[in-house]
C-alpha cells in the first residue's frame, strides 16, 4: 500500500518526535551548563583571583579605607556571589522560556 508523500507511519512520527525532544533536552542542558561554567569562572576569578592571586596589585588601591585586595577577599566576593545568583535566576528564566519549560502562569 503506497502512502502519499509527506505522510509517515505512526511509528516513524513517534521516533522523529522523540528525536526532536531528545535534541531539545540536549540543547537545554548545553545552555544550562554553559551558563553555570561562565558564572563559576567569574566567581573563581573574583574570589580566588582578586582575593589571593591579584591581591598585591589590587592593594595599591583603596576602597572604604581598606586595600582593594583585602576588600575583595572579605566583602567583594560575597557581593559578587549574590549578584551571580541574581544573574543566574534571570538567565535561567530566559533559557526556560526559550525551550518552553517556563512554569510561570503568565
Amino acid at each position: 500500500m503506497d502512502q502519499p508523500e509527506g505522510d509517515q507511519p505512526e511509528a516513524e512520527k513517534g521516533r522523529v518526535d522523540s528525536e526532536a525532544v531528545i535534541e531539545s533536552h540536549k540543547a537545554y542542558w548545553r545552555a544550562n551548563l554553559r551558563l553555570l561554567g561562565t558564572l563559576m569562572a567569574v566567581w573563581f576569578a573574583v574570589s580566588f583571583g582578586a582575593g589571593i592571586l591579584f591581591r598585591p596589585f589590587l592593594d595599591q588601591f583603596h576602597l572604604g579605607g581598606y586595600p582593594l585586595g583585602f576588600w575583595f577577599a572579605q566583602q567583594g566576593s560575597i557581593y559578587v556571589f549574590l549578584l551571580l545568583i541574581a544573574v543566574y535566576v534571570v538567565a535561567m528564566h530566559r533559557i526556560d522560556r526559550k525551550f518552553d519549560l517556563d512554569d510561570d502562569d503568565n
